[in-house]
């Protein structure tokens, strides 16, 4: 009997043994630290590599140091001319302070998701709807530097944020297709002023410098009853101003004197 009782408590020892072990050791990968608690105060951060620690004394929590990718869900927002939205972004963040990830929040992946989707909004609704469509480079990194100055007492960067779609409304659609129209037809209609304005300032340049030898005014008369008179199927009566003619007649008898 004392031989089988001998080896049952030898195989409970053994058995102890093992789940102690098992309890003490612990292993961390690079990427990975671990906070450390004894007799529950915080005593130091652990890893990477091999930890032992003392069973039912101390207590280790695993971090995760590597950059995590939150999606934050879409939110309805209101612009700052009273546009309403619905905007989505991702946020990249890691962990840089394990002590404070672990003691200054319960749980620091949803405290940092909730908190970016109120940034989201905050930061949003303070810029109007053509800085959301046109600046997002801006928008994401003012969303960056407000995250990133809240999540810092958690131990927590923020490295970056991403605006991934911002859906407008189809009656907002409409209002920007309208819109967008509306200016093409403003930049049309300026354009051609402008042409009109330099056509006309043309024409005057060159009525002045005709008015300085009518012999030119003759000749751009009778330049003009050439182009006119090239279609044979039409009959065109033109008055010839005899004022010229007698310019022209006066010069020429000048000139025979």
């Amino acid at each position: 009997m004392f031989p089988i009782f001998g080896f049952v408590g030898l195989a409970i020892c053994v058995f102890i043994l093992v789940i102690l072990l098992n309890a003490s050791v612990y292993i961390f990968r690079e990427y990975e630290r671990g906070v450390l608690f004894t007799l529950g105060r915080f005593t130091g951060v652990k890893g990477p590599g091999l930890v032992l620690i003392i069973p039912a004394i101390q207590q280790l929590v695993r971090v995760d140091l590597r950059t995590v990718v939150l999606e934050v869900p879409t939110q309805d927002v209101i612009s700052r001319d009273n546009v309403s939205v619905r905007v989505n972004a991702v946020v990249y963040f890691r962990v840089v302070d394990p002590k404070k990830a672990i003691v200054e929040v319960a749980n620091f992946f949803n405290a940092t998701s909730q908190l970016s989707q109120t940034m989201l909004r905050s930061v949003l609704g303070k810029h109007q709807l053509d800085d959301m469509l046109a600046e997002r480079e801006k928008l994401n990194l003012a969303i960056q530097l407000a995250l990133d100055a809240q999540a810092d007492s958690w131990g927590i960067k923020v490295s970056n944020v991403e605006i991934k779609q911002v859906d407008l409304t189809e009656t907002m659609i409409r209002a920007i297709a309208r819109q967008a129209e509306a200016e093409r037809e403003r930049r049309a209609k300026v354009i051609h002023a402008e042409g009109e304005l330099q056509a006309s300032e043309k024409l005057y340049q060159a009525a002045h410098v005709l008015a300085q030898e009518p012999q030119a005014i003759l000749l751009r008369y009778l330049e003009t009853l050439t182009v006119i008179g090239a279609d044979k199927n039409t009959t065109v009566v033109f008055p010839l101003p005899m004022d010229l003619l007698s310019s022209f007649l006066g010069d020429k008898n000048k000139a025979s004197h």
